[in-house]
Formats: C-alpha cells, structure tokens, sequence
C-alpha cells in the first residue's frame, strides 16, 4: 500500500477510535481522557477532536468532548435506507402484537451488537433501552449472532468481553458459552432470564440469509413474573417465522 494511502487509513483508523470512544462514554469526556482511552497523543486527540468538532460530530463544554448533533443525522439516514430495518417493521409489529412482548432486532457491529430496531409490547421492560445501543454477543440475544462465530472468533470475543465490559457487570464465561451456543444451534433459539437485566425473560432466534449467513437476531422480551418460561418458548415458531420473514423482505430490496 502506498505510503500516502496507508497514512489517510491510519487518520481514518484513529478518528474513528476517538468517535468510538466518545459513543461508548455515558458522560462527556476531557481531552486528557481521550487520548488516554484511544492510546493517542494529546495533541493528536486534540486535533481529531477538533476536526470532528468542525463538522458537528463532535461538541464541547466547558473542555469536555461529547458526540455532536451530526451523529443523529448519519443514524437517521441510516434507519432510512438500511435494509433489515425497513423490512422489519411490520414483522415486529405483528410479532409484538401477538405475543405482547417488546421485539427487538439487532445487527452485528464487531463484537459487539447494536439495537436497530424496537415495537414495545404490552409490558414495560422496566429499564432503557434506546435505538443505537450497543450491548455484549455473550448476553442475551446477543448469542443469536455469537452462535456462528469459530473457535478463533470466540477466543477474541472473551478478550473483547475483559476489554469492553457491560455495565450490567455480567462478564463472559467462556464454557458456559458455548454450551449455550450449542443448544442455540440444536433447538435453534435461545431463552434467557435476568442476563443482562433482572426480571427480565427474552426468547432470541438467529436472522438469516437465503445462504444461511448472519443478517442479525430477533428478540422477544418482557417481565419473568408475567410470562413463564414455558408461555415465551410457545412464541419460538412464530419468533422463528418472523426472523424468516424480515430477511426474506430484505432479500427483495438488496
């Protein structure tokens, strides 16, 4: 690669460090910590920050550095033309209308998974849990997506999971994982109850291309004490349909 190619990637590969730091931070950041959580200089912390600051994705207060309001209008455009997302809508609404539990669907964003899209049912879930919220591939739903990952892809997920802990302070085991995975894969869904919030009971299935590879997962979720484990799993068919559905809409729009 050339040496002038290779340099633009190297402050592309950096500003988008700081833009990921800052969307992982629940609180505005001081330069200071930035370069320390990004491994960059002061100085060039600061002027990736001011860049960024120019073009309204990043914003400052007071010497703190907060994402900026230009962040909405690339997650606005994304929701508009993502494909997944445009075909979900009216399987999740059905979905949530049949079971009456919240529906959730979520692509993959390294190892990581980011919620894309939402329809509430008839039970509040009891805690937040916006659009573009990033949440662990060892928890939850989350397993959906993990289920296709190798032995390599797994090891890195651990060292990801002790790099970029959720706040829910669940960490990964690793054997308990795969022992998960493999009965995601045999019965194919997965139910969890309180893994990543207490009294909270979710049915998760894989979503797939006709070629079988990974599009994203689809949940189903709402309070333990309205819904046993037994009435959630009588959802899985029709939680397995709808996933079939979404990626066949996506399908006629690739």
């Amino acid at each position: 690669m050339p040496e002038p190619v290779a340099s633009s990637m190297r402050s592309l590969d950096r500003s988008l460090d700081v833009l990921d730091c800052l969307q992982r931070s629940e609180a505005p950041l001081r330069l200071s910590d930035v370069a320390a959580r990004t491994g960059l200089t002061l100085p060039t912390a600061s002027r990736i920050l001011a860049a960024l600051e120019a073009r309204g994705y990043v914003a400052s207060d007071a010497k703190r550095f907060r994402l900026g309001a230009s962040v909405l209008g690339a997650a606005h455009a994304f929701l508009l033309t993502d494909p997944l997302v445009g075909a979900s809508r009216q399987h999740l609404q059905h979905l949530a209308q049949a079971t009456g539990l919240t529906c959730s669907l979520y692509e993959r964003v390294g190892f990581e998974r980011v919620l894309v899209a939402r329809v509430d049912g008839q039970w509040p879930l009891r805690y937040e849990l916006p659009i573009g919220r990033r949440l662990p591939l060892y928890l939850g739903a989350g397993k959906a997506i993990a289920v296709d990952l190798d032995d390599d892809e797994l090891q890195a997920l651990e060292a990801h999971a002790r790099t970029h802990p959720d706040p829910s302070g669940a960490g990964l085991d690793l054997a308990a994982l795969r022992a998960d995975l493999a009965g995601l894969r045999e019965r194919g869904f997965h139910i969890s109850v309180g893994e990543r919030a207490p009294g909270i009971i979710a049915l998760s299935v894989p979503v797939r291309a006709a070629d079988a590879s990974p599009l994203g997962a689809l949940s189903i979720a709402g309070p333990a004490e309205q819904n046993s484990r037994e009435q959630v799993q009588g959802w899985a068919v029709e939680t397995v349909r709808a996933a079939a559905a979404i990626a066949q809409g996506r399908a006629r729009v690739v």
